[in-house]
C-alpha cells in the first residue's frame, strides 16, 4: 500500500483564499455595473409604461363618451313640448339616452357630461339621472338631480364639444333646436400647451329626429285629400243597374 504524499495533493484541493477574494470582487463589479445601468434606464422605462397606461385610459374614456353621445335619443321633456331635451355648450352636454348600467332597469336616463371641481381641480365627469317629465317653467339644471358621477378625464386634459347640423358646420352650442345635432365633435386638449390630442374625434348621432321623420302629419293630410277623390272614383266605377 502506498500512501500519497500530502504535498502533491495540497495544490489540487479547491480554491485558494486569493482566488475566492478575486471572484467576489469581480462579482461585486458586475453587480454594481448592472445596478448602475438599471438605475439609468428603469425611470425611463417606468415613465414609458405610465405614459402607455395613461393613453389607454384616455382612449377608453373617449370611447365611452363617443358611445354616449351617439346614443342620444329624440325625447321631448314633456307632452306639451315637441323639441328634444338636448342642451349643448362648449364645455358640457346634456341629453337623453337609454338607461345603461349593471343595476339599471329598462328606461331612460338624462346624461350630463361636463366639467366640475374635484379637490380644487377641473375634471370631466359623467353623471346621470332617471328621466321623468319636466316642468315647462323651471330650468333643466334646477330639475335634474344627478347621481353616480364618474371621472373621465383629469388635468391637464380638458374636453370641449362642437355641434353640427345637416350642413356639417360646427358651432359651440346647441340649444332649443327642433332636432338633435347630426354630429358632435369631441376635442381633447392639453391645458398646459393647448395641444389637441389624437384621440379627438367626430361622433355621428344615430337619431336626430323623432320616429317617422315628422311626416305623420303630412301623410294624414294627404290621405284626407285623397280620400274624397278615391271615393269619387269608386262611385264612378260602380256597375250600373237597370234595364237593357
Amino acid at each position: 500500500m502506498t500512501i500519497p504524499r500530502t504535498g502533491e495533493r495540497s495544490g489540487e484541493q479547491g480554491f485558494t483564499l486569493i482566488e475566492t477574494l478575486v471572484a467576489l470582487a469581480l462579482t461585486g463589479l458586475v453587480l454594481s455595473a448592472l445596478a448602475t445601468i438599471t438605475a439609468q434606464w428603469l425611470p425611463n422605462w417606468n415613465r414609458g409604461v405610465d405614459r402607455i397606461q395613461h393613453n389607454e385610459l384616455i382612449g377608453i374614456a373617449m370611447q365611452r363618451i363617443s358611445a354616449d353621445v351617439a346614443a342620444a335619443e329624440y325625447v321631448p321633456p314633456n307632452r306639451e313640448q315637441r323639441k328634444p331635451l338636448f342642451e349643448g355648450s362648449a364645455l358640457s352636454v346634456t341629453f337623453v339616452r337609454t338607461a345603461l348600467g349593471p343595476n339599471v332597469g329598462v328606461g331612460l336616463d338624462i346624461v350630463q357630461i361636463g366639467e366640475t371641481i374635484d379637490q380644487g381641480r377641473l375634471v370631466t365627469v359623467r353623471s346621470r339621472a332617471p328621466f321623468g317629465p319636466l316642468a315647462s317653467g323651471a330650468s333643466l339644471s334646477e330639475q335634474m338631480h344627478v347621481s353616480d358621477p364618474v371621472v373621465l378625464l383629469r388635468p391637464p386634459l380638458r374636453l370641449s364639444f362642437g355641434y353640427a347640423g345637416p350642413d356639417r358646420v360646427f358651432r359651440d352650442s346647441w340649444h332649443d333646436q327642433d332636432k338633435l345635432p347630426a354630429a358632435i365633435m369631441l376635442t381633447v386638449r392639453d391645458a398646459a400647451s393647448e395641444r389637441v390630442l389624437s384621440v379627438s374625434s367626430v361622433t355621428p348621432v344615430h337619431v336626430d329626429m323623432p320616429a317617422g321623420g315628422g311626416k305623420s302629419d303630412d301623410t294624414s293630410k294627404d290621405d284626407a285629400k285623397d280620400g274624397p277623390k278615391d271615393e269619387g272614383k269608386d262611385a264612378g266605377n260602380a256597375p250600373k243597374r237597370g234595364g237593357s
